[in-house]
């Protein structure tokens, strides 16, 4: 018996961590994506305006060719999120059984907004040469307003997983339930709502000022390609020190709510006054090794207090403990990488208010062609953060991973199988926008 039900403990752990794999590539896959819809409309359409201030055929021409793009690229994420959609009723079944009735007003929104936006894309598309300027400008308004209020839906069942509320448990099942208040009743909310907002026009407009600056490299930099950078670039910049306060913001809060996660970002084994925080090294029995100490900076950010004290891992069980070295390298990685955006986009301003122009060298350039990869880096390490950082529950306090997971086999050939086609939709999305880079500027 005793043989039989280590077996079984054995079948549901791998269960649990082939579950969580195919979950995190759909998730790194599909994530992206969400910044571009978030913010991608609101740049086209700010083009667009432009051209209706100023009659400047060079801002008709750009808000249409990022047009196209805006197109393919809301084509790939209808894909990643219809899987994402599936992945949640296939692997977390008890999860959706258990507590459908919290969250499901928020996917009837997130699916009608999908809807409206793909309506309105393909009047937006289509209506260039058939509506009137002012017609078509206004087209574009519905578009915009459903990448926002589809993410914050699914953002807002994100901020209840890490801080329940709106419900109480029943014999298993959610009962008296207030879905507005458990999907926006809590400051936790709040904070990852502007957190992925901000990180949206960062992710956004990094990219797409990337791609003109990789022209610029390329010898390519005519008065279309400096517009098509300049925009986007100065966005991104604007972004990038505001995130830094919308992280502080973020990090008391997690504080607060989450004091797990908390020790998690540093290994903090122990309760400490005056909790210090290890710039890299690694965490193993209770201590971080090779990290460079910086003493009291963790009670510091998270308390604003250098002499708080910060609850260490050891407040709760061993099985009650995130992945602490996934946790901390993630963090560390996010922190970094904003910190060098933030950086970048503050000098980038600067020399843009002395000169009244954009930094001019190759080397500028190369940097706004890295500063797109690096805030991906970002965007994926602050979630990882943010979702390994929970576990191991679902439901923060509530529902363990380990009791939402699926006990159907067959996970290892779904995940193959996503793989092959996450690869064909980079492929294809890569060959769409090459070939729509490609068109003439007089045939866009």
């Amino acid at each position: 018996m005793m043989h039989l039900t280590l077996a079984a403990v054995a079948a549901q752990q791998q269960d649990l961590l082939q579950a969580r794999q195919m979950q995190a590539l759909s998730f790194v896959a599909h994530i992206p994506l969400v910044c571009i819809g978030i913010a991608f409309p609101p740049l086209v359409l700010f083009v667009e305006w432009l051209y209706l201030r100023t009659g400047d055929e060079l801002y008709r021409t750009l808000a249409r060719r990022w047009s196209r793009a805006l197109a393919a690229l809301f084509a790939a994420g209808v894909v990643t999120g219809t899987i994402l959609s599936f992945e949640l009723g296939l692997l977390w079944p008890q999860f959706t059984a258990t507590f459908g009735s919290v969250f499901g007003l928020a996917f009837a929104i997130e699916g009608f907004s999908f809807f409206m936006e793909a309506i309105f894309i393909g009047i937006y598309i289509y209506g260039w040469n058939r509506l009137s300027p002012r017609a078509h400008f206004a087209s574009g308004f519905p578009i915009a307003l459903a990448g926002i209020t589809g993410s914050l839906m699914v953002i807002s069942v994100n901020g209840w997983m890490n801080h329940p509320s709106g419900f109480r448990l029943r014999a298993g099942k959610a009962v008296d339930v207030h879905p507005l208040h458990a999907l926006f009743g809590t400051s936790y909310f709040w904070h990852e709502l502007v957190h992925m907002y901000v990180a949206g026009y960062m992710v956004t407009g990094f990219l797409l000022a990337g791609a003109y600056a990789l022209a610029r490299l390329h010898g390519r930099f005519g008065r279309y390609e400096r517009t098509a950078l300049a925009i986007p670039l100065t966005v991104a910049a604007l972004a990038s020190p505001v995130q830094v306060l919308v992280g502080d913001w973020s990090g008391r809060d997690v504080a607060a709510a989450q004091p797990i996660k908390l020790a998690a970002f540093e290994g903090l084994a122990h309760t400490t006054k005056g909790a210090p925080v290890h710039v890299l090294g690694w965490y193993d029995d209770g201590e971080v090794r090779y990290g460079i100490e910086l003493p009291k900076l963790l009670s510091l950010l998270a308390f604003h207090s250098a002499g708080a004290t910060v609850l260490g891992l050891d407040t709760v069980s061993a099985d009650e403990r995130p992945p602490v070295n996934v946790v901390r390298i993630a963090f560390q990685a996010m922190v970094a990488a904003g910190s060098l955006l933030a950086l970048f986009g503050v000098a980038t301003l600067a020399v843009r208010a002395r000169r009244k122009r954009l930094p001019t060298s190759v080397w500028f350039h190369r940097a706004v062609v890295a500063a797109g990869p690096l805030a991906l880096l970002a965007l994926i390490a602050g979630w990882t953060v943010t979702e390994v950082g929970r576990q191991p529950w679902i439901v923060y306090r509530t529902m363990l991973t380990s009791q939402a997971v699926t006990a159907a086999g067959g996970i290892p050939v779904g995940f193959g199988t996503l793989a092959v086609v996450y690869l064909g939709l980079a492929l294809a999305v890569a060959w769409v926008l090459r070939r729509l880079a490609r068109v003439p500027l007089r045939a866009a």
